[in-house]
């Protein structure tokens, strides 16, 4: 484990789970001491992935426990190792998802690392030196500066953080398919949670026709009214189905929950493309027939490299585009990952890190 590692001597405090219960309380643990390639960095703020909870409880049985969740992290630099570039005391960071690599594959290379098939996750991964990565739900973090991002000045930091995961996952495949420069598309998305709702503003912002497809007929007034969104289907509905069959070019599922793809698929057009980000627990149906019959195509993807996150962030800060949050404190985590199960959060929680370790000194 990381705690037995020589040179982890970094004593830090946080916030883990040790059982499939996925209760998430205080723990305190070590972190490595910042390398020639690190940068150390105080964490202020921390989003809520509802991959956090899956690993919490051990639902891919896969989670080394103890687990600090936590890969949607805002900070700022406080240690810059001697071999690091680009980055200096006291500036505005973002880490997502990546801790590690090769380094030396056709993808790493590409600036595509996060298809690494080497890559570490920054909690419960194995890092270069053997050690187990333990995430952003902890007062600091030390890092390989080769996974860090600017925050743009103009992003508020807690806005920023969801960005890390839930906006770079839903901006690849849009730019994927040239949906960020080329306007005038009808595109899909299916669910509005924390993935979905991001989804929606960029659509809009790259100038889509935007449709939101939901099974709450609730979330209709907000789609339209907050969001931006042109259309609304309720994917139980048959007629609404039936009047939007063949109608998008691209849909983006963001669901992470057991759902059916035959509707969704009807409503692409010939050629039309769904794209998966959701992670559901149980594997979907893929029914052949509107595959065939529309020429239609399923692909999938997580996340983004280093280079594209970066290049996501520049966007939204020219855009102004955040994510919609809900602020709470360390001691209301486990409150949140029982409201986020039931969906109930607009539209993503992120952890006021800064606020647990306000009377403490500065790392």
């Amino acid at each position: 484990m990381a705690q037995t590692t020589p040179n982890h001597t970094q004593s830090v405090s946080g916030w883990a789970a040790h059982d499939s219960s996925g209760k998430i309380t205080p723990y305190t643990f070590k972190r490595r001491e910042n390398g020639v390639t690190d940068v150390t960095i105080k964490i202020l703020y921390c989003g809520i992935c509802h991959t956090d909870i899956h690993h919490a409880k051990d639902d891919w049985g896969i989670t080394m426990y103890p687990v600090v969740p936590g890969h949607e992290i805002t900070g700022v630099i406080t240690k810059v190792g001697t071999h690091v570039s680009g980055f200096k005391l006291g500036q505005r960071v973002g880490v997502g998802c990546l801790a590690a690599s090769c380094l030396d594959c056709e993808f790493c290379k590409t600036d595509q690392e996060n298809y690494c098939e080497n890559l570490q996750f920054v909690y419960n991964g194995i890092f270069w030196d053997g050690s187990v990565t333990y995430g952003g739900y902890s007062q600091m973090l030390v890092v390989d500066y080769r996974y860090v991002v600017h925050i743009p000045e103009s992003l508020p930091m807690d806005a920023a953080a969801p960005l890390l995961c839930a906006g770079i996952t839903v901006f690849s495949p849009l730019k994927d398919h040239n949906l960020v420069s080329t306007p005038g598309k009808r595109i899909g998305v299916v669910g509005l949670g924390g993935l979905g709702h991001i989804a929606v503003k960029f659509g809009k912002a790259f100038g889509h026709h935007v449709t939101v497809i939901s099974t709450s007929p609730s979330k209709e007034a907000e789609a339209k009214e907050s969001l931006g969104a042109d259309d609304f289907i309720i994917s139980t509905n048959p007629q609404q189905l039936q009047a939007a069959k063949r109608s998008l070019d691209f849909i983006l599922d963001t669901v992470s929950a057991d759902h059916a793809l035959l509707p969704i698929l009807e409503l692409l057009k010939v050629t039309g493309i769904l794209f998966l980000v959701g992670a559901p627990d149980k594997p979907l149906q893929l029914p052949a027939f509107p595959l065939i019959f529309g020429k239609r195509s399923i692909k999938g993807g997580i996340i983004g490299g280093i280079k594209e996150t970066q290049e996501m962030l520049e966007v939204c800060g020219k855009l102004n585009i955040t994510c919609d949050i809900e602020l709470i404190k360390a001691d209301k985590i486990n409150e949140a990952f029982a409201r986020l199960v039931k969906n109930d959060v607009r539209y993503r929680f992120v952890i006021d890190i800064a606020d647990a370790f306000a009377t403490t000194k500065d790392i």
